[in-house]
């Protein structure tokens, strides 16, 4: 019998539910069950493949092609379960489903209403596709008494009653602020949440309460009796050192435990906790550090580089390093900043992926300075095209060198990518498409050269990476950066398409098309991740 926990959320915003789920989803799985973790959006977009990083952070990609809420990333780093299409769903992919079906005279004449046609579809997504799994994890984005999330509530309602008894539970993450001026923690924010929860319907059977300060005993007593749970329901959510001591955090506070009681069950095993051991070993005994500059243009929401920060760290992991991140605002440079002062510190460079011609010279400075000061660089999406045209102008004598993605250009290095093959067969796009949805999205395999440095990194010459770019480099231009010494050492199945670069005569120099950051997890990090760190390493000790 598969198991329901909705999680939802109360008094503010940004409160962690989805690092809340990711870690109560590890513990589950620690004690031998198998779990899955969906989210659910309430705003009015299909999905965020067109919402600026500044509002709404990275854009998690799975392996089948969807474009996801940053919360699937810490699902998946935290269970090493891949994501997939349906394990998020926004208001507006529900209303899209709705409206087609109305206008193709499904509903035989009926009126279409938010109950029970609106509310019908989010209970079929959170049931769908789960066979085999012991528990779902359901997390309601936004915060109680929001408009927008008004029909995920009724529908986590009536689903309840719709499951068997015992089947379903509610956990509710809340705050309990600190008042320095009176020197106490206040409970009735938690409070005035639940009492808008319970008017909906719907009673939490825990409650996770986010604080900074220790919560006394009198405290939790006092939730409990006016929030109608029990005592050992009310857990308190200090911060915590890392993100990936969170599990351990919880499950110290009684969290998989208390879930467990609700759902009647007595006879599950203890959580195997020895890998999350070793990463807090890892993580708190570093033997060495090494400092990478990222240049980039999110720079001022750390959040629009979700997975590539963890992704750094996980690769610190495997060195037993610790990895500082010096985020680069790639304009500064643009703008006159000294790039050596701010360069020449670094153990590594990396340039991430990102859209749009802002910040573009800074980035291609960037690749000129790791080049010639043979500092480790790394470059992903974007940043493998930026390496590439920073090959052709100045190392391959194509001064004009630049991408279509800027405008027109005598040279285009980079360009539109109009046709490619998917799983789905032949995709066909035009630069008058559409933007959300049509990029090459999702898992694609490569093929790489056998005696290339990634070749040796992954130890294969066959891999597949999640991709999201509108853009390529263009082979037609093979030759001349070969002859430059930036090789072509990955390649589409078919020939056609670059996927990574690299150059040999550098101590350590690659750019690839996809995004490694989205498959790295901390029990398992990325090769590339793993490698680019120990290249810093041994920078680190040249300098």
């Amino acid at each position: 019998m598969t198991r329901y926990i909705f999680i939802t959320g109360g008094v503010v915003s940004s409160l962690g539910k989805g690092l809340m789920a990711a870690s109560l989803a590890a513990l589950l799985q620690a004690r031998g069950f198998r779990v899955r973790i969906r989210k659910f959006d309430p705003y009015l977009n299909v999905d965020p493949g067109t919402m600026s990083p500044y509002q709404h952070g990275e854009v998690y990609v799975t392996d089948d092609g969807a474009e996801t809420d940053l919360d699937l990333g810490h699902y998946e780093r935290f269970t090493g379960v891949s994501a997939r299409q349906s394990d998020n769903v926004t208001q507006g992919r529900v209303y899209q489903t709705i409206i087609q079906r109305e206008r193709r005279g499904d509903y035989l004449g009926a009126t279409v209403q938010v109950i029970p046609h609106v509310t019908d579809e989010i209970k079929a997504f959170a049931l769908a596709d789960t066979d085999d799994i012991d528990f779902v994890l359901c997390e309601i984005g936004g915060t109680v008494g929001d408009i927008e999330s008004l029909p995920f509530m009724e529908a986590i309602r009536q689903l309840h009653n719709d499951l068997d008894r015992g089947q379903s539970i509610f956990v509710h993450v809340t705050l309990v602020p600190y008042i320095a001026a009176a020197g106490e923690l206040k409970t009735k924010p938690t409070q005035r949440s639940v009492r808008d929860l319970t008017s909906l319907g719907i009673q939490p059977d825990i409650l996770l309460c986010r604080c900074e300060h220790p919560l006394p005993d009198s405290e939790r007593q006092k939730i409990a009796l006016f929030c109608n749970v029990r005592p050992e329901a009310v857990i308190p959510a200090l911060d915590a050192s890392s993100i990936y001591a969170v599990p351990h955090q919880y499950h110290a506070e009684g969290l998989d435990a208390e879930v467990l009681r609700a759902f009647g069950i007595k006879d599950a095993p203890t959580p195997q906790m020895a890998r999350w051991d070793d990463i807090m070993d890892r993580q708190q005994n570093p033997e060495g550090e090494v400092t990478i500059g990222v240049v980039g243009k999110y720079v001022g929401l750390l959040d629009a580089y979700k997975s590539l920060y963890e992704a750094l760290n996980h690769g610190g992991l495997a060195n037993r390093v610790k990895v500082k991140v010096k985020w680069i605002d790639a304009e500064l440079f643009e703008k006159g900043d000294d790039i050596v002062a701010s360069l020449e510190p670094m153990h590594g460079i990396l340039v991430p992926g990102g859209f749009g011609v802002r910040g573009s010279e800074g980035k291609i400075a960037s690749v000129k300075f790791a080049r010639e000061r043979n500092v480790p660089f790394f470059g992903i999406c974007l940043g493998m095209q930026m390496a590439c045209i920073e090959g052709a102008r100045n190392t391959a004598g194509i001064a004009a060198a630049s991408t279509t993605e800027f405008g027109d250009t005598s040279e285009p290095v980079v360009g539109l990518i109009t046709e490619w093959m998917s799983t789905e067969g032949l995709q066909k796009r035009t630069a008058d498409t559409d933007l959300g949805g049509t990029m090459r999205l999702g898992a694609y395999p490569a093929k790489l050269t056998g005696n290339s440095v990634v070749a040796g990194i992954y130890g294969a010459n066959d891999i597949s990476e999640r991709h999201r770019h509108r853009y390529e480099v263009n082979a037609g231009y093979r030759e001349p950066l070969e002859k430059g010494g930036l090789i072509f050492s990955g390649m589409s199945p078919d020939g056609t398409l670059p996927e990574i670069v690299e150059r040999p005569d550098h101590p350590w120099f690659v750019g690839v098309q996809f995004h490694p950051e989205l498959k790295s997890k901390p029990f398992d990090p990325h090769p590339l991740f793993a490698s680019f760190i120990e290249a810093a390493v041994k920078q680190s000790r040249l300098v």
